[in-house]
């Protein structure tokens, strides 16, 4: 069992900056994938990045490419998502998940899920 607890969420104008933190439980984090998906009022839940277990492979959804950068530190459980030159339609709640052994960009292929932390873009 993975437990996974996003932080580092607010409200900041556009253009401004924030990074979340996805602080996981257990003893396994290293075998992993990781990924950062959103959810906005009124719409379905959707993909923003992913990290690899292994050798820091990434992937970004299109509306956040150049802006978005994924990471994580294994000896910290933690995988990051700094969020860069914010829009207002980046406003969302933003779930982290965790893939077993996984390099996935669909929801359906991650095994835990985080309670989301809340993202708030002033236009």
């Amino acid at each position: 069992q993975v437990q996974l607890v996003e932080s580092g969420g607010g409200s900041v104008q556009a253009g401004g900056s924030l990074r979340l933190s996805c602080a996981t439980s257990g003893r396994t984090f290293s075998t992993y994938g990781m990924g950062w998906f959103r959810q906005a009022p009124g719409k379905e839940r959707e993909f923003v990045a992913a990290i690899g277990w292994i050798g820091g492979i990434t992937n970004y959804a299109d509306p956040v490419k150049g802006r978005f950068i994924i990471s994580r530190d294994n000896a910290k459980n933690t995988v990051y998502l700094q969020m860069n030159s914010l829009k207002f339609e980046d406003t969302a709640v933003y779930y982290c998940a965790a893939a077993s052994r996984r390099f996935a960009t669909t929801s359906s292929s991650y095994d835990y899920w985080g309670q989301g932390t809340q993202v708030t873009v002033s236009s």
